[in-house]
């Protein structure tokens, strides 16, 4: 077991404790690790191996408490289910940078777990599990190529600062999480409101500059507890099966890599073939023979052998000859078309983007302020106006499997276009809607999440949102062999598959505004990170021109199916008398109108209706109700009911006062029959409004001015 200790590592003025031995012992290797009064425990389990296992099992959790914010949970079990979105986001947030610094031939079990225990709200948990994660591992004695570590860099006017509080992420312009290992940069996630590609390549650098003090630091802590890194040595492995195939493969690969003219489904079917044809060639060989032993005892180590060698000579391609599998040079972007309105208006908009073989048809609903989605985790932020969502079916890349819940993947693809497009939405003031979008994948070939943005963004357009730029996107990926290095704009499948990098770039002319980079190897220098951000830029540019041309700026009118909003303020103390008791009286203006009511704690009331005349109608209620009175206010009325006494008038939706009969006329009156009959329009005066509420009214003393602007008002 670890010693029980206690450390403090200082970060930009901000001290993170550290509690190791503590907690967890049974685990690998555990931390406590705290900064303010926000307190995360991440544990490193390490188990044996499964037989037949030829990937690393590697599994991330990222677990919410509501105790560490002092919340009991909603609903009718009153704990914890499923996990929020932005959870799984944290989860993904943590594996990231950690999956590629674990031996590639390492096959152990390895668990990493992060529960937040205690929730500081200006402090958040999230980068401090991720170095967690590395502590944690490195205690547990899992061969790594760490430490690893992780920090936040926000932009206030001019300043980048470290680790920024939840308010200062909600004023800046810049919410960037880098991670890094000795080796470099290992992972980048931002979202900015357009800044420029140098701002951003400044702010990587700027947070890398604390990443590797913090990595200095798990390395002293390790040598005070006289923990020694594992040796990393791979298994030794016998070549005689991947010299075989390699033998009788390369040269058929490698002319189906050249042959640029086939599609993605024609060149798989021809590689497919040449591995059945060394298949074959296997079977064939005596019982005896040493390759054909090799191949019995592991059943995947042909697939797995000839995956590799393709990999080799694809990359080889690329390096050597500056050639892609499909013809393009480096920096050169695939086919693209647009189309929008591609679906009937019953959708509110709609768009089909295609790069190459990727589609994605992006679909937008409007909705109204009570349709927001409300967040039951640990962040400060209790609703969402927007939410976009990504759905890559079996069917988009010629499989068949299970259609299931939504996957971290998923997930993650549509948190990062959502936040690609979240700088440029309209104001809430200016449009009140609630907006979601729906990027349903119909074909992928590498690089759906960036067309997702492309196509979200003329689906937003085609719906008649007033987006502030256009967004579009590029994924870029990268192949390095010991110095050498190349740089892929718009990467298509195999080149994710078989590179180092996926770095996907999102932004507007102006600026970027999302950015995500993983990495398959251990670490990036800050120039080729700078070099893939500024190849991006062109690309992006060359996107957005295609868009353009199928749209140029956002519909003027809404889909006659999308609902109409109105919005008013009104004094909030008069929130109740709108509710009215129990919600009969909202109840009753929505069952009268058809028009749907939000009212919101600071007095703002919106309100929806496909058919305009309906949401004025209700307007008017709502307005009538909750105008203040003045005594000498003039309105056009209509008498309801008469009492021996007087006569009853609606002067505004939900207001009614009494005319006594004394002021009715100038002159004694004897009946108010004589005067008045139900239904009838009259000019009316507020005279008083008595220490009950009541309102009494007169048609005396009404100057022929005041009348005709009375007349004037209601008519409008």
């Amino acid at each position: 077991m670890v010693e029980e200790i206690e450390k403090s590592i200082s970060v930009d003025g901000r001290d993170i404790r550290l509690k190791i031995g503590l907690l967890a012992p049974q685990a690998g290797g555990s931390v406590l690790i705290q900064s303010e009064e926000t307190a995360v425990l991440v544990t490193a389990t390490r188990a044996a191996g499964r037989e037949g296992i030829d990937f690393l099992p590697l599994i991330v959790d990222y677990e919410e408490r509501l105790y560490a914010a002092g919340r009991i949970p909603g609903g009718f079990l009153r704990r914890e289910g499923r996990p929020p979105e932005r959870a799984t986001l944290t989860s993904r947030l943590i594996d990231r940078p950690l999956r590629p610094l674990f031996p590639g031939w390492l096959r152990d079990d390895i668990q990493v777990v992060a529960t937040t225990l205690s929730l500081d709200e200006r402090v958040p948990p999230d980068v401090l599990a991720v170095t967690g994660a590395s502590i944690s591992v490195l205690l547990a004695q899992i061969p790594f190529y760490g430490p690893m570590a992780a920090v936040r860099v926000g932009l206030i006017g001019d300043d980048f600062i470290i680790n920024p509080t939840f308010n200062e992420i909600e004023k800046g312009d810049l919410d960037l999480v880098v991670a890094g290992s000795p080796d470099g940069v290992i992972m980048v996630e931002a979202g900015a409101n357009q800044l420029p590609e140098q701002d951003i390549i400044e702010a990587i650098d700027f947070g890398y500059e604390v990443v590797r003090d913090l990595i200095q630091s798990q390395r002293d802590i390790m040598s005070e507890l006289g923990i020694e890194p594992p040796a990393i040595e791979p298994p030794e492995v016998d070549s005689t099966l991947e010299n075989f195939i390699s033998e009788k493969v390369s040269v058929p690969v490698k002319q189906v890599l050249t042959r640029f003219e086939l599609a993605k489904p024609e060149r798989d079917i021809e590689l497919d073939a040449v591995k059945e044809t060394v298949e074959s060639s296997i079977a064939e060989l005596p019982e005896d023979d040493p390759v054909r032993v090799a191949a019995a005892e592991n059943p995947k180590a042909v697939g797995t052998t000839y995956k590799s060698i393709t990999k080799k000579l694809m990359r080889k391609q690329i390096l050597e000859e500056g050639v892609r599998v499909d013809g393009r040079k480096l920096d050169e972007v695939r086919q693209i078309s647009c189309q929008t309105g591609l679906l009937p208006p019953r959708v509110h908009g709609s768009a089909l983007f295609k790069r190459g073989l990727t589609q994605v048809m992006s679909i937008v609903t409007l909705g109204t302020p009570g349709e927001a989605q409300e967040m039951d985790d640990l962040h400060p932020d209790e609703q969402k106006r927007y939410m976009h969502h990504y759905n890559m079916p079996p069917y988009s890349v010629g499989e068949t499997k299970p259609m299931r819940s939504p996957g971290r993947r998923e997930i993650g693809h549509g948190a990062l276009a959502e936040r690609a497009l979240v700088p440029v939405l309209p104001p809430r003031n200016d449009f009140p809607y609630v907006i979601r979008v729906v990027s349903e994948v119909l074909s992928s070939n590498g690089s759906t999440s960036m067309g997702s943005v492309c196509g979200s963004t003329l689906s937003l357009m085609d719906a008649g949102v007033p987006i502030a730029k256009p967004v579009s996107g590029a994924a870029m990926g990268l192949i390095k062999e010991g110095d050498e290095v190349r740089i892929l704009t718009d990467i298509q499948g195999i080149e994710d598959f078989l590179g180092d990098m996926d770095f996907k770039v999102a932004g507007t002319d102006t600026g970027i505004t999302a950015l995500q980079m993983d990495m398959k190897i251990t670490g990036l220098s800050m120039q080729t990170i700078a070099e893939a951000i500024n190849q991006a830029r062109p690309a992006r540019m060359h996107i957005l021109g295609k868009m353009l041309e199928a749209i140029d700026q956002p519909r003027t009118e809404l889909s006659p199916y999308a609902p109409r909003l109105l919005t008013i303020k009104i004094d909030p103390e008069m929130i109740g008398l709108v509710i009215g008791p129990g919600g009969k009286t909202i109840k009753g203006i929505t069952e009268q109108t058809g028009a749907k009511i939000d009212i919101e704690d600071d007095g703002t009331v919106t309100i929806s209706a496909v058919d305009q005349e309906k949401a004025r109608q209700a307007r008017g209620i709502v307005e009538g109700m909750t105008r203040k009175l003045s005594a000498g206010d003039v309105y056009v009325g209509r008498v309801t009911r008469i009492i021996p006494i007087g006569a009853f008038v609606e002067f505004l939706p939900g207001k009614e006062g009494m005319i006594h009969i004394s002021q009715l006329a100038d002159y004694r009156v004897g009946k108010v029959e004589d005067e008045v009959a139900i239904g009838d329009e009259v000019i009316i005066k507020v005279r008083e409004i008595d220490n009950r509420g009541r309102i009494n009214l007169t048609r005396l003393g009404i100057h022929p001015d005041e009348a005709a602007a009375a007349r004037d008002a209601a008519s409008s």
